[in-house]
């Protein structure tokens, strides 16, 4: 995973705008970008609810938020339209930047395990430095834990 004081990964992605958005041209700007496992399960859509919610307030303050899965694009499409999320949604379905992240492997669910992303959320600075990392993001006030971090940073 990535460590604190580490630069934006070089990495891009397509948006569910059919749009290539690369993270190294954030750098200049606060940039939040968050991993969540799946479009359309109930702590994600909270997740994204509560960012969608706060967006506002987190524009006011110049900060940018890309959320990040494994999801395809049409997935992410369809997602945003459902729940009206204002933010990019990046499809990462070769696990491209999910693994410059570090934030694949294994996980447990009911007993089960398997290879999943880590519900995982990253707060770079203007300069382009990881500042935070957010390893359990609490899904239903995710908007306002971002603001609490930078509001003092």
């Amino acid at each position: 995973m990535l460590e604190i004081g580490a630069q934006i990964p070089n990495v891009s992605g397509l948006s569910q705008d059919n749009v290539i958005i690369d993270l190294p041209t954030f750098v200049g700007k606060p940039l939040v970008v968050y991993f969540y496992p799946k479009d359309n399960t109930p702590g994600c859509t909270i997740q994204a609810c509560s960012i969608r919610d706060g967006y506002s307030l987190l524009q006011e303050k110049g900060i940018h938020i890309i959320g990040i899965s494994a999801d395809s694009v049409v997935s992410h499409q369809k997602f945003a339209a459902k729940f009206s999320l204002p933010f990019p949604l990046l499809a990462d379905t070769e696990k491209n930047i999910i693994n410059a992240f570090g934030v694949w492997g294994p996980k447990k669910f009911m007993g089960k395990e398997y290879d999943g992303i880590f519900r995982t959320t990253f707060l770079f600075d203007e300069n382009g430095l990881l500042k935070e990392v957010l390893t359990k993001p609490n899904t239903k006030s995710h908007a306002e834990e971002i603001l609490a971090f930078y509001d003092k940073n």
